[in-house]
């Protein structure tokens, strides 16, 4: 197992600012869209009504309206009619209905995400570090005569919804993961520890222990705090730096754990400069 590694056997991702990102934010972007079926606001109302109305769908339906009386899809119908009609444009049911259910569908694609700055080349690193595990297992064969598969699994644990998947396919990154997990189809959220239990099972490498697991994410409370809970090993990617995010979120936020982008972090990585 490569040095850089250490005692890491799992890792596993967060998605959104941490693997991909928005090529436009989502009120610009739905503004965009809504033009094309001659709905017409202001982008910079829509991106201020986006955001005011995700957070209020999650207080409202949490994880996407999973235990709720509505679906995943009418989630995202109430979202983007509550955007636009808070941006002052009321949209009839029906033409509401194909701007929602187009951009349900486009926001799978390589036209609304992006590879975040240095995710690919982490990925082809770990998956190096994979193979290369797998083949120094495979050359050992014990008293059975039988093989053994990598000490090393990938994962992604995100907070979103069944579409997860399909877009990791198309930006060309699923190929990577030895498992997936949503938070809509788990039925339970991040930072909620049980989501970080069923990763290591999903991994099934035997014996694993919490410390042989690390998370990566943006999020101070639902990845890098969330992960830590569990003893997990944890990094935390954001544009502030540690100072700063200790005086919000806490002392327990280290700065050798800080990192600006998966590009940064895969420097120091790779170069053996962290201690796990």
């Amino acid at each position: 197992m490569s040095s850089a590694l250490g005692r890491i056997r799992l890792i596993t991702f967060d998605v959104t600012d941490t693997l991909l990102q928005y090529r436009t934010r989502p009120g610009k972007q739905y503004g965009e869209i809504g033009a094309l079926f001659g709905v017409l606001c202001d982008n910079n109302e829509l991106v201020q009504n986006y955001k005011a109305n995700w957070y209020m769908m999650n207080r409202k339906y949490p994880n996407f309206g999973r235990n709720s009386r509505i679906s995943w899809q009418q989630w995202w119908h109430q979202l983007i009619g509550n955007t636009f009609t808070d941006s002052g444009s009321s949209i009839p049911d029906e033409k509401l209905a194909n701007l929602s259910n187009h951009l349900i569908e486009l926001y799978k694609t390589s036209l609304c995400w992006q590879n975040c700055n240095g995710s690919v080349d982490l990925l082809n690193y770990l998956r190096l570090q994979q193979q290369l595990a797998t083949n120094h297992n495979d050359a050992e064969v014990d008293d059975n005569r039988t093989r053994h598969k990598s000490s090393i699994a990938l994962g992604v644990i995100s907070n979103f919804d069944p579409r997860l998947d399909t877009l990791l396919r198309n930006l060309k990154i699923k190929h990577y993961f030895d498992f997936t997990l949503n938070s809509y189809d788990c039925n339970v959220e991040k930072p909620n520890p049980e989501i970080f239990h069923l990763a290591m099972r999903m991994s099934e490498l035997e014996n694993l222990m919490p410390e042989e697991c690390l998370h990566i994410g943006d999020g101070p409370t639902t990845d890098y705090l969330a992960a830590k809970n569990v003893g997990w090993n944890s990094v935390l990617i954001h544009e502030q730096n540690a100072n700063y995010l200790r005086q919000k979120y806490g002392d327990r936020i280290e700065d050798e754990y800080v990192f600006h982008s998966l590009y940064d972090f895969h420097k120091k990585f790779s170069n053996n400069f962290i201690i796990w």
